[in-house]
């Protein structure tokens, strides 16, 4: 009677080991995949804006962004045209843009905040959100491009740029990447846009 107790209690307690071993493996696939979505998300990242005011990326939980690189002075500056038809037609479905001056390609955006943001609603009539004047590659790289550049999600790499954009979706994931001489009014951008949107 002793042999059977024993053996039942060596029994229940190595299916209790294996429990506890399955379920700390599944808690570990769990935060390993947390750990790296985080990699292609960037809710967890604040950026200042013109004012130099911080703005929690996070807050924008629950609209599909397009962030690009920006300069007032280059041959794509016309781009902020397109920029600004995609958001008038579809900032009422919850699309933002949110856009980075950059003076690191050919010296191109040279102006302080105030004179970017003049030239911007001057010119264009810019109203989506303009941010502080930023480093996109580098040593001085800002926390948002470190992660946009080497995100898995979207092809690695420095920017190449001005004008470079990132999809990203509801949940702050990185969806898409578009290289300078993809127009903000392109279908193949404009489709992965609605279809984010939808989703």
């Amino acid at each position: 009677m002793k042999a059977i107790f024993l053996s039942t209690l060596f029994i229940i307690s190595i299916l209790g080991l294996g429990l506890f071993l399955t379920s700390n493996a599944n808690a570990d696939n769990k935060n390993l995949r947390k750990g790296e979505d985080m990699n292609n998300n960037i809710n967890d990242i604040t950026v200042k804006d013109m004012n130099g005011k911080d703005i929690k990326l996070a807050d924008y939980k629950g609209k599909v962004l397009l962030i690009v690189n920006v300069a007032s002075k280059c041959g794509y500056t016309k781009q902020y045209k397109g920029l600004q038809e995609i958001y008038d037609k579809y900032n009422s479905r919850g699309f933002e843009i949110l856009a980075f001056p950059c003076d690191q390609f050919g010296g191109q955006e040279p102006g302080t905040n105030e004179e970017i943001a003049e030239f911007c609603t001057a010119n264009f009539g810019v109203t989506f959100k303009l941010f502080d004047k930023i480093e996109v590659n580098g040593n001085k790289r800002s926390p948002l491009y470190e992660r946009l550049t080497n995100s898995s999600a979207v092809d690695k790499g420095d920017i190449k740029w001005n004008f470079e954009k990132f999809l990203i979706a509801k949940n702050g994931d990185i969806a898409a990447r578009y290289s300078t001489k993809v127009d903000p009014t392109n279908s193949e951008l404009i489709s992965a846009l609605e279809a984010e949107l939808g989703k």
